[in-house]
């Protein structure tokens, strides 16, 4: 099957916005063997929405249309859908009692601005109706037209939960491409997006799609063509272009995980590893412990979540603690290398934050974590800021910890002093 896709925003033609949406959206149809023959980009307008929905109509066997489902004046794709479509608005009755329930649970006063999300060109199909997004699918003349909406969250959820299995439902079954997976960390999506913008490579050869996969973002490398053996060569050289820009971000490939990739590199270089946390509650412990076989790299680990645990525990100064507070660059140094110290261990990790929803301050907000690690006597920290819920940033806490270790094997220079 081959289709288009097509995202609307006047945020997205001026630039002000990078179109993370069809980026998705392109590489989880390409990793599942679908063609994406083209990707427009239109602004809040109707002409140029009517044009691009008419275009692929004619040329397209589905669409993808994402944008302009909301509440506000300028989320006009329903009734420009319509229009084009020759079909009357509706008001979908099921669309408005979930619009009502929502605004219920919440202390919200249902408005026209929220009944406006309710009308729909007719016959068209809620797209999950029981969960907190908005979304339809309709069908004219044999071409599936899937309206998602422009949050990029919702967005991806309805395109792997809703509109890739109903396509390879519907569509006949592609055949699956040969492909390699590069795991990235700590590059954000628009970064990345950025560095890979100008990729060169053989049209119709090498398929490039890019995913994220929060904390990771993944980039898939598929081939298509006859002569594989030619085209095996093309992707070697694609996958040692993508590396030379992203340099070290790339963790692992395939089906390894970051925890796995520690622990091998632990094992290669006989060295055993003790871990201290606090903002993370045993998380570390628990992802390293994931991996059979690791007690032959992991000493254990500590949840220090009081003050007095880091002070009776693992030695942290009270001074440190009255004077930088247990989330600070300090604290960590001393709590990684007072597990290092206590469970006799080459390497001590630790890690101290505060991962919300409360307890942020100006100086220290919600988010705010500090890592250290310790070989010897010697110790390092820093600090970073993450953005999310708590699970959120406890996860990215330990993703990056457990990154810190793996650059250290591998001989990054980021960790000045060790």
């Amino acid at each position: 099957m081959y289709g288009e896709i097509i995202t609307i925003g006047d945020e997205l033609i001026s630039g002000r916005v990078v179109d993370l949406n069809a980026w998705y959206a392109a590489g989880r149809l390409t990793a599942a063997g679908l063609k994406v023959n083209r990707v427009t980009t239109v602004g809040d307008d109707q002409e140029s929405i009517s044009k691009a929905l008419q275009k692929a109509l004619s040329e397209s066997q589905f669409v993808i249309i994402t944008g302009g489902l909301g509440s506000t004046d300028d989320d006009i794709t329903n009734e420009i859908a319509a229009s084009a479509l020759h079909r009357p608005l509706c008001l979908d009755e099921e669309m408005y009692e979930h619009i009502k329930e929502y605004a219920a649970v919440r202390g919200l006063k249902m408005s026209r601005a929220f009944e406006k999300m309710a009308w729909m060109p007719e016959d068209a199909k809620i797209l999950c109706p029981t969960e907190e997004v908005c979304g339809f699918s309709l069908v004219e003349n044999k071409v599936r037209l899937y309206f998602l909406p422009g949050v990029p969250e919702q967005m991806r959820f309805l395109m792997d939960k809703v509109v890739l299995p109903d396509l390879l439902l519907h569509g006949k079954a592609p055949s699956r491409l040969p492909h390699r997976v590069l795991k990235l960390y700590g590059l954000d999506e628009p970064s990345l997006a950025e560095k890979l913008s100008d990729l060169p490579g053989k049209s119709g050869d090498i398929i490039l799609g890019f995913y994220p996969r929060f904390p990771e973002n993944h980039i898939t490398l598929s081939l298509r063509g006859d002569d594989r053996s030619s085209t095996a060569g093309d992707l070697d050289g694609m996958e040692r272009e993508i590396r030379s820009r992203v340099g070290s971000f790339i963790f692992a490939t395939g089906d390894q995980t970051m925890e796995g990739v520690v622990g091998e590199r632990l094992l290669q270089q006989k060295l055993m590893l003790s871990v201290a946390e606090s903002c993370t509650g045993g998380l570390i412990g628990n992802l390293l412990t994931n991996v059979p076989g690791s007690s032959a790299y992991f000493l254990g680990g500590v949840v220090v979540y009081s003050n007095q645990a880091k002070i009776d525990l693992l030695g942290v100064s009270r001074r440190t603690l009255d004077t930088h507070g247990a989330v600070s660059d300090e604290a960590a140094a001393e709590m990684a290398a007072g597990v290092r110290r206590v469970l006799k261990a080459d390497l001590g990790l630790s890690v101290t934050g505060i991962a919300g929803p409360d307890g942020g301050t100006p100086e220290k907000p919600v988010g705010t974590v500090h890592i250290g690690l310790a070989r010897g006597d010697k110790a390092f920290s820093g600090k970073y800021r993450f953005w999310g819920n708590r699970e959120q940033n406890k996860l990215n806490s330990a993703m990056m910890a457990l990154d810190w270790v793996r650059r250290y094997l591998h001989g990054d220079s980021f960790l000045p002093g060790l």
